[in-house]
């Protein structure tokens, strides 16, 4: 299984409401993409303040890497993925990724 973690720089252009479609566009991809099992978005509370910069975030769960491929091609993750370059600071920059390969 993968976790892809996402964790994303708002401009401050972009309302909540803006924020929430586009999540909630991500999470609509789970039907569609096969071997995509889940995506949970949600604020960063940082509780240890290491990340004031990203204040929201998503983690998709992945079956194998084969599914995380079909993703990172699949269409409609590559409009919305452009779509969250625009809403970030700095473009691609305000983006961080980690994809963890779990045991």
């Amino acid at each position: 299984m993968l976790l892809h973690c996402v964790f994303l720089n708002f401009s401050e252009r972009y309302g909540r409401a803006e924020r929430l479609e586009v999540l909630r566009a991500i999470a609509a991809l789970v039907p569609l993409i096969d071997g995509l099992e889940a995506v949970e978005f949600g604020v960063n509370i940082d509780v240890e303040g290491k990340s004031p910069d990203h204040e929201e975030g998503f983690v998709a769960r992945f079956r194998d890497r084969a599914a995380l491929a079909a993703y990172a091609e699949h269409p409609e993750h590559r409009a919305l993925g452009a779509r969250l370059v625009e809403m970030c600071e700095g473009g691609a920059d305000g983006i961080v990724v980690y994809d963890l390969e779990l045991a």
